[in-house]
């Protein structure tokens, strides 16, 4: 039986970033099923058009890889998820899977990466390696997209685990709550002296560059130094983290394990 492995990610148009975070993950989980050929595919549609457009570089919705592997005679297909929150994206995933569940004997998925508490545990660990050295006023301030369904709640039960931990970290959203201004009148009020910026995203990619590390009035950045704290941005995705990318393979063998197929 043809057996393949397909890894969805949101996607990026940056290339540098792909390679250090979509293809590391990618190269980690197919390490790990040795039996299975490797497939990619991106959910944003607006990632894959501007990629062909501009590189000539293709690269399949979840859709158009899935009905690839069925024409190509795959009958066994695990798909592991990149994204961080179970939102509207991997609602989108499951829907695809559902409707091509006949086409394959097997069709198993793995679950985003904080689907459960031991998850947010293991993100934590993961967050204290990666984090740059901290001085006893400075705090690590994570970016978080941020979501207009319910599974926004993800990030601000990860800020409130930090704090409750007493872990010198944060987590705001761009796009839903926490807000960047709830962080910084925080961060003000408690004499914090220093913040460190980084993506909680798979990749470094727009929202880092822009919303978190420019020199735009609306950056991130610029929030806090207005604020009177000075801030250092870090563009490093999550996928570069290796412990992020062992949850996600644990993420992928969870799933094959539960559909009752062997490891690979």
């Amino acid at each position: 039986m043809k057996k393949a492995l397909l890894v969805i990610s949101f996607g990026t148009s940056y290339a540098d970033t792909r390679e250090k975070n979509i293809t590391a993950c990618e190269q980690a989980l197919a390490a790990s099923c040795p039996g299975r050929d490797l497939f990619r595919a991106f959910t944003s549609g607006m990632i894959i058009r501007k990629l062909r457009q501009r590189d000539n570089l293709v690269v399949d919705t979840p859709r158009q890889a899935l009905e690839r592997l069925a024409a190509l005679g795959y009958q066994d297909v695990a798909i592991q998820s990149l994204h961080i929150i179970n939102g509207d994206e991997f609602e989108k995933i499951t829907a695809e899977v559902q409707q091509m569940q006949g086409r394959f004997q097997r069709l198993t998925l793995g679950m985003p990466l904080i689907s459960s508490f031991s998850d947010y545990e293991a993100l934590l660990a993961a967050l204290v390696q990666q984090s740059p050295a901290l001085g006893p006023d400075d705090r690590l301030v994570l970016m978080g997209h941020g979501a207009s369904h319910h599974a926004f709640a993800a990030y601000a039960c990860l800020d409130h685990m930090m704090t409750s931990r007493r872990l010198p970290m944060r987590v705001g959203a761009v796009e839903s709550y926490p807000e960047i201004d709830l962080l910084v009148a925080d961060l003000v009020a408690q004499g914090v002296r220093k913040v460190h910026l980084m993506p909680l995203m798979l990749v470094a990619g727009d929202h880092a560059r822009n919303d978190m590390a420019s020199d735009d009035d609306d950056a991130w950045k610029m929030r806090f130094i207005r604020a009177g704290i000075p801030a250092q941005a870090w563009l490093q995705g999550l996928g570069e983290n290796p412990a992020v990318r062992a949850l996600f393979v644990q993420h992928l063998h969870q799933a094959l394990g539960s559909a009752g197929q062997e490891a690979a």
